[in-house]
């Protein structure tokens, strides 16, 4: 009954009713309007702001004019090895000297080119029509160096025309050295199968490995020249590497897209 009787007498007693209700604490006002700059913010950075995204996808440097797989149009035996690999040959320069029943027989260049890779050594036997070697073409040692990247399929068409292009080479050390620089040139219509990739680099290995994802959009890239570096191209470093780069080089290219605001995400 004692504890009753205390709380009617507080009920009873005026002396509180003059006293002002505090609604909220000022850490509360504090934190409210943080929060209401914070939205604020967004929403303006949500119109008027942009992000920016990439498309990363495997890539290899070359001259741009693709490459071609030499075929022996005879039957026998080689005899000898004429050319090396990485020498550049005119059209009609002899690569292999094969004996036949009818003779000895020259396999030479069907266009000036580079020889990327030799599959016949002294003693082998080959057949007509066999590989015996794949030739990049390029007429000249100053014939620059492009980037081809092997988009995905459903990312070709957000490629911005001229779109920069960073590259990771597979033969220079990224952290070391940086990425290197270049612009989109083209961009292909149409999906690239692995017959016509390894038709165009003159290797089927390297038309399968390129399409293990699907069905890839090629993507020409122009390397960003500059006087200052060795290599000739212009580098994410100061200098780039101490060393020039060589065609048929794997590389990882990140193209970058078009930048997008941050509504567009939410809008249909």
């Amino acid at each position: 009954m004692q504890f009753r009787q205390q709380a009617l007498a507080k009920l009873q007693s005026p002396e509180d009713l003059d006293l002002p209700v505090r609604l909220a604490r000022p850490q509360g006002w504090l934190v409210l309007g943080i929060t209401v700059v914070v939205m604020a913010a967004a929403s303006v950075w949500a119109v008027t702001g942009s992000v920016a995204s990439t498309v990363s996808a495997p890539a290899i440097l070359n001259h741009g004019q693709g490459s071609y797989v030499l075929q022996s149009p005879v039957a026998g035996q080689v005899t000898g090895v004429l050319a090396r690999q990485g020498q550049r040959l005119p059209a009609n320069a002899p690569v292999l000297k094969v004996r036949t029943a009818q003779g000895d027989a020259l396999i030479r260049t069907v266009a000036a080119g580079r020889i990327t890779a030799l599959a016949a050594t002294i003693g082998q036997i080959v057949q007509t029509g066999a590989d015996v070697a794949a030739v990049e073409k390029v007429a000249h040692d100053s014939d620059p160096l492009y980037a081809t990247v092997y988009v995905p399929a459903e990312n070709a068409a957000s490629i911005p025309a001229h779109a920069t292009v960073d590259l990771t080479v597979s033969s220079v050390p990224a952290e070391r050295y940086g990425v290197l620089r270049g612009t989109v040139k083209s961009v292909d219509r149409a999906a690239q199968s692995a017959q016509s990739i390894g038709a165009f680099l003159g290797d089927s290995q390297l038309g399968r490995q390129f399409t293990s994802k699907g069905r890839p959009v090629a993507v020409l890239v122009a390397l960003d020249k500059s006087g200052s570096s060795k290599s000739g191209y212009r580098w994410s470093s100061a200098g780039g590497p101490p060393f020039g780069l060589d065609s048929m080089t794997l590389a990882s290219g990140a193209v970058h897209l078009s930048d997008q605001r941050p509504i567009d995400w939410l809008l249909p």
